[in-house]
């Protein structure tokens, strides 16, 4: 009845076994392996969850909303980039434009899995149009996978001397190399899955309940080969699943099974109990670095109200899945409060495995970015988490009391018309 879902009772229960609680479980205390795993437990997440929004979408939809995708993808995530990373300089002095840049990177993807939660939860199913709830999970799968260039440049223009040569690598290697060979490479394992898994199953090689069994294997062994090859494993994965249902053949198959669903549910619970024992509450307050909580709050407040809201309020009349001002608002908020989380937490990890080790206290920009990137990223993914958790069952109480008041007023106006003493009212 108040439409909790797993991303809010995973982080609790992962904040309770924590250090700062129970102490069962500590991820931080693992030394150089922390970040090695943390990167890796959400990678496999991410890209299941991608693979899984691109075998759910219908037959060719990518194909047939192009327009909108592009639209909503490109200028909304470079407008919030930019912004964010404005918000983050003037809030943050000591960190320069380009490391505020790297920090609002990991800070510009959707995160699909908080996204899926949202648009395929109970809640959005009755009171959010189909064709709204589509394109906001083609958009998170698609954008999370574009994080890619938005850090890489960041990335290169921090540690390269030359930008002249920074802006060479990112072209060649952020754009070329991850993002179109990993897009094209998860096609063509998704093509060729396709063929494969209708060729067994017509010869009888296979039955229907062994197509969910590969629905992970798929996604796994593309994320492998993509990560091998060095491309963008998360767009490589949404592009297999994309690509897999392209005819429609592989859906059919799978309907109405649940073990795929009961899958996600348990590596998403799995994950944000992860993310909530992460956290580092106590880097909060870091005066040193120039992080204190009201500035967190402030940051937090900002990328809320102009992350998305004023680019979709104005770009939404060239995007025909959005047909009001109103569902171009409920996608900018609720995209807004789940903008930052097992996406933030990837990318944010990635950052600092190219990044030097910071030293006690920073020397220099790249320490610095080092040592502040994780510790802001985290704040906004806990907000974002806690404003996702409370949204819906706010809204959903405010009709219930807004239904009730109603139908009372109108009872007593009934009763009041056949001749009730105005004194009761």
């Amino acid at each position: 009845q108040l439409y909790i879902n797993e991303v809010v009772l995973g982080t609790a229960f992962g904040v309770l076994m924590g250090p700062h609680c129970a102490g069962a479980f500590d991820p931080r205390s693992w030394g150089d392996l922390t970040n090695q795993v943390t990167l890796e437990v959400m990678r496999i997440v991410l890209a299941t969850g991608l693979f899984a929004i691109g075998v759910e979408l219908p037959q060719s939809y990518m194909y047939k909303h192009a327009k909108g995708l592009m639209i909503m993808v490109v200028p909304t995530m470079a407008f919030g980039w930019i912004v964010v990373a404005a918000v983050i300089h003037g809030l943050f002095p000591a960190l320069d434009f380009i490391s505020s840049l790297a920090i609002a990177a990991c800070l510009t993807p959707t995160d699909p899995i908080i996204s899926a939660a949202i648009v395929g939860g109970k809640f959005a199913v009755k009171h959010v149009p189909t064709n709204l709830r589509r394109i906001l999970a083609a958009e998170s799968a698609a954008n999370d996978g574009l994080a890619y260039p938005f850090l890489s440049i960041s990335i290169y223009l921090t540690v390269e001397r030359s930008k002249g040569h920074a802006i060479e690598l990112w072209f060649l290697v952020g754009w070329l190399y991850q993002v179109i060979m990993g897009t094209v490479l998860g096609a063509v394992i998704g093509l060729l899955f396709c063929h494969l898994m209708k060729f067994t199953h017509r010869k009888g090689f296979i039955d229907r309940e062994s197509y969910v069994a590969q629905y992970l294997a798929l996604a796994f062994l593309t994320i492998g080969i993509a990560s091998s090859l060095g491309s963008d494993d998360l767009l490589a994965a949404f592009a297999a699943g994309s690509a897999i249902s392209w005819d429609g053949h592989f859906n059919v198959q799978t309907e109405n099974e649940v073990f795929s669903s009961v899958i996600d549910l348990v590596l998403n619970c799995a994950c944000f109990v992860y993310v909530g024992a992460w956290l580092p509450f106590t880097a909060f307050n870091s005066p040193e670095l120039g992080i204190t909580p009201g500035r967190l709050v402030l940051l937090f407040i900002a990328i809320l109200a102009l992350r998305r809201i004023p680019c979709l309020l104005v770009l939404y009349r060239w995007i025909p899945e959005i047909t009001t001002w109103r569902e171009a608002l409920f996608s900018g908020h609720f995209v807004s409060t789940l903008q930052m989380g097992v996406g933030a937490v990837f990318v944010s990890t990635l950052a600092l495995t190219r990044l030097p080790e910071p030293s006690n206290p920073p020397q220099g920009q790249r320490e610095l970015l080092a040592a502040t990137l994780q510790t802001i990223v985290s704040f906004v993914v806990l907000g974002s988490i806690l404003i996702h958790g409370l949204s819906i069952p706010f809204f959903s109480f405010g009709r219930k009391v807004h239904s009730r008041t109603v139908s009372l007023s109108q009872t007593w106006t009934a009763r009041n018309a056949d001749g009730a003493p105005d004194w009761v009212l």
